[in-house]
């Protein structure tokens, strides 16, 4: 079995932490790749030295069917992990040693247990939906999102989005711009919006506009076998498309055609912990305030 690890440079990696990382792969034997910043940062806090053979830059390459990738960060890092991730059909699991972490089922202080888990085959495996964003640049090349699509204003001034649902017109929000998002992307920035939160295994997408000026306009949950068009119009020649982590340049009158990508990710998290109770520890649903 091999562990294919990932981290980005601007993680606060300590000492302790990385030096507990390596041994504990060692010690179940897994073999083992690495990104190059991570590999990096480790060998800077440790005064080691990686095998080259152990380090892969942008893209993970081909690897053995039963690998997992495991990012060890925040929900950024396991996004931008999945991007990197070469073949779809490997399980990524998350070290959460960032903030809130929806996607990180395990904490700096559980990544033993979390290799035991992979070791003894105990992971629970969860297909997510992704989105396939069509129309980006002049190209009009196509991307993969985990989380969501927004439009966003770059000026001071307003936008306005133009949505249709299967070449229906829903409506044309004018405001600071709009989210797609999958159910894994409900309790992200869709979220903070004012989005519902959504079972991760509902099949549907929601738009969710941003700071809209017209009051009565709010979240619109469309199935996740439809077609979304989404037409930007600015009068200072482009917005900003975020997809998760990524975002990109888009002129006014360009439109992008996002629909449910082929692929899932299999996000792998313990066995133990359900998305309720994610939802409960994470948003601190038990805890009174009043006290």
């Amino acid at each position: 079995m091999k562990i294919i690890l990932f981290s980005r440079p601007q993680i606060a990696h300590t000492a302790e932490d990385m030096g507990r990382l390596l041994p504990l792969v060692e010690r179940y034997g897994f073999d083992y790749a690495i990104n190059q910043e991570f590999a990096e940062a480790i060998e800077q806090l440790l005064g080691i030295t990686i095998p080259r053979d152990k380090i892969y830059a942008d893209a993970t390459g081909p690897q053995p069917a039963d690998s997992v990738m495991v990012c060890c960060g925040g929900d950024g890092t396991l996004l931008e992990g999945i991007h990197r991730l070469s073949d779809r059909s490997i399980p990524v699991a998350g070290v959460n040693f960032g903030h809130l972490g929806f996607l990180t089922s395990a904490t700096r202080e559980d990544v033993e247990q979390l290799f035991d888990d992979i070791a003894n085959h105990r992971l629970q495996i969860q297909p997510r939906t992704m989105l396939e964003i069509e129309g980006i640049g002049e190209a009009g090349r196509t991307v993969s999102a985990l989380n969501e699509v927004a439009v966003q204003r770059l000026e001071a001034t307003m936008i306005k989005v133009e949505a249709k649902v299967n070449s229906q017109r829903v409506a044309q929000y004018n405001g600071d711009g709009v989210i797609l998002s999958t159910p894994t992307g409900s309790t992200a920035y869709s979220l903070s919006a004012g989005g519902p939160i959504v079972a991760p295994e509902c099949g549907c997408f929601l738009l969710t506009p941003l700071a809209p000026h017209n009051f009565g306009m709010r979240p619109v949950v469309v199935p996740d076998s439809a077609e979304v068009e989404l037409t930007i119009h600015t009068r200072h020649g482009s917005a900003m498309l975020a997809v998760d982590n990524r975002s990109y340049r888009i002129g006014d009158g360009e439109r992008i055609v996002v629909r449910r990508a082929r692929q899932q990710i299999l996000l792998a998290v313990q066995h133990n912990i359900s998305f309720y109770e994610t939802l409960h520890s994470k948003m601190m649903w038990d805890v009174d305030i009043r006290n």
